[in-house]
């Protein structure tokens, strides 16, 4: 008797199941033996394994890896002389499948859902300029770089910018009606960006743009998010209205810097909030001061923005609104953008990082609402 003979075939597929479970596909962060991706397995008399899995799509872009942590995982099984892996697509009916397991069997937005633990920052600005988007990339990229799970929306619909901010060239894969959002640094990004060709104008319209906003809440597969956070377009207009209607529990983040002229913009952003009944989290003063070379700092745009916003947005939303922080004028900070490299992962210790990671860990350091969450009561009766 061989080695190979010692185990009975049908206990080594058992073993092979098993040891699949800990093979998870990279876009759906799940085991495939949960997805349904392990069409079949089977060990021959002479300990040869072959095991056939299914793709989500033809030509995934995932298929060497998932081929090679298969291999891997199948080869920790004893008693096999030799593993062997193939691949095919799966039929619409069993992609169609695979998405209302995702969904389970409903179309929704899961962060609305009672239970989610999702925390939502809509970053916004009463005008533009202030350096909103490279923020919002920064403060994902700085999340994600801490161990949570980060999921960024592009919801400036005309004036995108996460996909070049995070260097994603990929367009999100497609799993029947189920988009897979492109990664990069850790983080989930999806944005209109990725379908529109180089160079063209999105010319949309207010119900189009809602729309928009609703599908990359509800027909992407974004898992279990720690954190989602949405690059608002600057002003009050039809998206953030959108965005309080469609994930209600969004709280706004405020991006302003030092100018005089800040205060009267905030009052703008004040009033949707309390009009929405948004939360306002907090402030960040961007663009704070130049350090020069001798160490002196130069403030360009003033100072003590940051602060009347603040207290204008308290003043309109009744209670205290914090400045979540501080961050300054650095060079570095545009570079990183222009490079698809946010500053809190090229020069992590910088003091602009350092502020950076400051407002992340705040924003991920605030207490959690309850609305919406289900609470543990139990009705007494005498």
């Amino acid at each position: 008797m061989t080695a190979t003979d010692s185990v009975p075939a049908d206990d080594r597929v058992a073993q092979i199941h098993e040891a699949l479970a800990g093979v998870i596909d990279p876009e759906i962060h799940r085991p495939i033996t949960e997805l349904g991706m392990v069409d079949s397995v089977t060990v021959d008399d002479e300990g040869i394994a072959r095991v056939q899995v299914l793709l989500t799509i033809e030509g995934c872009p995932m298929r060497d890896r998932i081929e090679r942590d298969t291999a891997e995982a199948t080869a920790t099984v004893p008693g096999l002389s030799r593993v062997e892996v193939s691949t095919s697509a799966m039929t619409e009916q069993q992609r169609r499948e695979l998405t209302d397991r995702l969904r389970q069997g409903r179309r929704q937005i899961p962060f609305n859902q009672p239970g989610s633990l999702t925390r939502i920052y809509a970053i916004s600005s009463g005008k533009g300029g202030v350096g909103k988007s490279t923020v919002t990339a920064n403060l994902a990229a700085a999340m994600a770089a801490d161990g949570l799970r980060v999921g960024v929306i592009d919801a400036d619909i005309h004036g995108f910018s996460m996909p070049g901010m995070f260097g994603i060239t990929d367009q999100p894969t497609k799993v029947s009606d189920l988009l897979m959002p492109p990664e990069a640094h850790g983080v989930a990004v999806m944005s209109i960006g990725m379908f529109v060709p180089e160079g063209q104008a999105v010319v949309w319209r207010g119900p189009k743009m809602h729309r928009a906003i609703e599908q990359f809440a509800s027909d992407v597969f974004w898992g279990d998010l720690d954190v989602l956070l949405l690059d608002l377009p600057p002003g009050t207009g039809d998206v953030a209205i959108s965005v309080a209607q469609l994930l209600p529990g969004a709280q706004m983040v405020v991006v302003t810097t030092p100018q005089q002229s800040a205060a009267s913009v905030a009052e703008r952003v004040g009033s949707l909030a309390s009009s929405t009944e948004q939360e306002i989290a907090g402030v960040v003063e961007n663009m704070a001061g130049l350090t020069l070379p001798d160490g002196t700092v130069m403030d360009v745009f003033g100072s003590g923005g940051g602060d009347r916003v603040a207290e204008t947005l308290a003043g309109a939303v009744g209670h205290d609104v914090p400045v979540l922080g501080r961050i300054g004028l650095d060079p570095a900070l545009r570079e990183g953008a222009d490079q698809g490299t946010p500053l809190v992962l090229s020069a992590p210790d910088s003091p602009t990082a350092m502020a950076l990671k400051g407002v992340a860990r705040a924003l991920v350091r605030k207490p959690r609402g309850l609305g919406g969450m289900k609470l543990p009561l139990t009705v007494a009766r005498h």
